[in-house]
């Protein structure tokens, strides 16, 4: 039998993409099962993003990742869609099978998975979401399909806010509502989950969080940020401090790569091979 020396391409287009650790789990992960596939972290400046999507089948590549600012622009691209990607509005991933290109968006889906692996379920929770930009939309969808009883948009922008409220009422069996974000914003009282869904306290600026009462943070809590790097944020040291539980972000953004894994691959992808990498990646740091 000839070896074959062709790998098959999976990656991200994205514009900034340098510090985008996705390969690092992704490629764990191939080589756990002995998969021949590489994962390639592509600059991608909206100018150029027309090439880059024709190049997808020229290039036999089994599919991508998109990050910002591709996830909304990607939309006429493509041939099918999942019902969460099409009630977000947004793709970060995407198949090719059979010369087809499918959009789903697995940022929401990874969050409820990351939560049901820390024994936590959306079902029947009031949520509370910091936030309504990408992020905040996929997880505040997938939390609502899951069947959350209610789900709380506390955002600056009022519009952004009032508009996911009114995607989750319209396709959803969730309440929804929005409370503007005001200095020292009180956590409304009855909330089970709270997400910080901003990247408030991103690195280079590890130091920040979010502005929030953190006095209303109850034990009874559980309290995620979407922030993986750093692991564990100020935001969550705040909650842990009031007894709250916390799950920090490595598992959504794992959970999330095991997915595409799966998208592409077929195969169920070994979370913990793809977990510890990343540990390894931020220790390294």
């Amino acid at each position: 039998m000839a070896k074959n020396y062709r790998a098959e391409l999976v990656g991200v287009f994205g514009d900034p993409v340098d510090g985008n650790p996705t390969g690092v789990l992704e490629e764990a992960g191939f080589t756990a099962l002995g998969l021949n596939y590489r994962y390639l972290t592509m600059k991608v400046t909206p100018e150029d993003f027309d090439a880059a999507m024709k190049s997808l089948k020229a290039l036999n590549m089994k599919g991508i990742n998109l990050t910002m600012p591709h996830k909304v622009t990607v939309l006429p691209y493509l041939d099918e869609i999942s019902q969460a990607a099409r009630i977000i509005g947004a793709v970060n991933t995407i198949v090719i099978r059979e010369g087809k290109l499918i959009g789903d968006n697995t940022d929401g889906k990874g969050f409820v998975q990351a939560l049901e692996r820390e024994h936590t379920k959306p079902e029947g929770k009031a949520i509370t979401i910091l936030g309504a930009g990408g992020a905040a939309k996929a997880i505040a969808i997938e939390c609502a399909l899951a069947g959350a009883s209610s789900v709380t948009i506390i955002n600056r922008d009022e519009k952004k806010g009032q508009d996911l409220v009114h995607s989750i009422l319209e396709h959803t069996s969730a309440n929804a509502v929005f409370l503007p974000w005001t200095v020292h914003q009180p956590i409304p009282e009855g909330t089970d989950i709270l997400i910080n869904a901003t990247p408030i306290g991103l690195h280079p600026h590890g130091d920040q969080k979010p502005d929030v009462d953190y006095h209303t943070i109850q034990s009874s809590m559980v309290v995620s940020d979407v922030v993986f790097n750093p692991p564990v944020t100020p935001f969550l040291k705040e909650a842990a401090a009031r007894g709250a539980k916390t799950i920090s972000g490595l598992g959504m953004l794992v959970c999330q790569g095991a997915l595409n894994f799966t998208i592409w691959t077929g195969q169920e992808a070994p979370y913990e091979v793809m977990y510890q990498a990343l540990l390894r990646e931020f220790d390294e740091m």
